[in-house]
């Protein structure tokens, strides 16, 4: 019998934990940029039906079968998420230097 290798590409797609927001259990140091979770929507938007994804387990190699279009939904919202941390930031930093010039 052949054996198998299973290989992974180099990537990351973040999934939240079930009744939570889809940021809350990342650090700021883990938390994908917008530019890689795009990546990731366009990728799982692109894959054929018949296609599998994996989930890498949180601290681990493991890998689980999971649902593409669960897995797709969970990482628009994660976009969703980023865009919406980088506005409030902008806002913040567009009030701050306002505030600075009065």
């Amino acid at each position: 019998a052949a054996a198998h290798t299973l290989r992974f590409r180099e990537s990351r797609v973040f999934a939240p934990p079930a009744n939570s927001s889809p940021l809350s259990h990342l650090s700021k140091f883990k938390r994908p940029s917008i530019k890689e979770q795009k990546i990731v929507v366009d990728e799982l938007s692109n894959l054929k039906k018949n296609r599998k994804v994996y989930r890498q387990q949180q601290n681990s190699n493991i890998f689980f079968l999971a649902d593409r279009t669960e897995m797709l939904s969970e990482s628009k919202n994660i976009l969703d998420e980023l865009k919406k941390e980088y506005q409030e930031l902008e806002n913040s930093e567009k009030t701050k230097i306002k505030k600075e010039s009065t």
